[in-house]
């Protein structure tokens, strides 16, 4: 497949990924926070039997096989149920945001498990990433430690899962990559998230499903986004320009905030956009400073074989 292409298709998994937070919050006012959780899930995953196919598990290290479904299925809940228990559109989007700070955790904990070689520019690049969520959760007041506690205690299960969640899913990249061997599970850990769904949905009280043309809307893309956005992004890993498609990867939560407004119709403020692009910033410092060792490093290399 022409690298071109390869790229665009990586493009499009970036656009699928980024309305993500729209349409689980549009699917869960529908049929429950739990119940479309399910849904989405068990669609995502008859999807990717259908595009990837089911993998051959005895082929699978078997701590990737344990650990790789344990980290995943959590963190699927995690985001999924952030989401879905949210109390509003834009309480939706500022949870989704808090999410978004697993790629500037990834690089840390990279750093500090793989011990990555990095610069100095990942501390302000950190701290940008975190100052961001504050100015998110500030409100109209900008980074205001009285209003991110008040926004917080308002749902504190929500926000808790969005940051657990990202925490979860940096050990998975970081622990995945040294364990899986080359083997992709993603098929199989939908199944598996699918299927811890239906059991909490059936072992507990749920609202009744509320069927409506805008939650069958919404529960078709939420599946399409998730089953072929993993599909796409393995092609453009693969063939396209992974440089490209990893830089233009950090600016999904201003995508992904922009397609949530959209959706669930919500205003956001001017520190919400600031708090929004401090968190794309400090992601980028973060990558941007292992980047430039490995740079360095290759220059040198090449100087010396000279």
């Amino acid at each position: 497949m022409p690298q071109k292409r390869a790229t665009l298709i990586g493009f499009i998994a970036i656009l699928l990924w980024s309305a993500i937070v729209g349409l689980i919050k549009s699917v869960s006012q529908g049929f429950g926070p739990v119940g479309g959780a399910a849904l989405i899930y068990t669609c995502s995953a008859v999807l990717l039997l259908f595009t990837i196919g089911f993998p051959k598990i005895r082929r699978f290290p078997v701590s990737y096989l344990i650990l790789g479904s344990v980290l995943f299925v959590c963190y699927e809940l995690c985001l999924s149920l952030s989401l879905g228990f949210t109390h509003s559109g834009r309480q939706a989007i500022e949870v989704g945001m808090v999410n978004y700070l697993w790629p500037s955790m990834t690089i840390l904990l990279s750093v500090i498990v793989n011990r990555q070689r990095t610069s100095p520019l990942i501390i302000p690049g950190i701290i940008l990433a975190i100052a961001g969520i504050g100015f998110v959760l500030g409100g109209e007041q900008g980074f205001s430690f009285t209003e991110m506690a008040h926004n917080v205690m308002d749902n504190p299960l929500s926000y808790g899962l969005a940051f657990s969640g990202a925490i979860i899913w940096a050990i998975y990249c970081v622990v995945t990559k040294i364990i899986a061997e080359g083997c992709n599970g993603i098929t199989l850990f939908f199944i598996l998230t699918a299927l811890t769904l239906w059991v909490k949905f059936l072992s507990s009280p749920q609202p009744e499903f509320v069927l409506s043309w805008r939650a069958g809307i919404s529960l078709l893309f939420a599946a399409i986004a998730m089953g072929f956005g993993y599909a796409a992004w393995n092609v453009g890993i693969l063939h396209g320009n992974v440089t490209v498609l990893a830089a233009a990867s950090y600016f999904i939560p201003i995508i992904s905030a922009v397609l949530a407004a959209l959706m669930l119709h919500s205003t956001l403020t001017v520190s919400f956009w600031q708090g929004t692009a401090l968190v794309c910033l400090g992601s980028l410092i973060c990558w941007w400073s292992t980047r430039t060792i490995t740079a360095k490093k290759l220059t040198s290399t090449c100087k010396n074989r000279g």
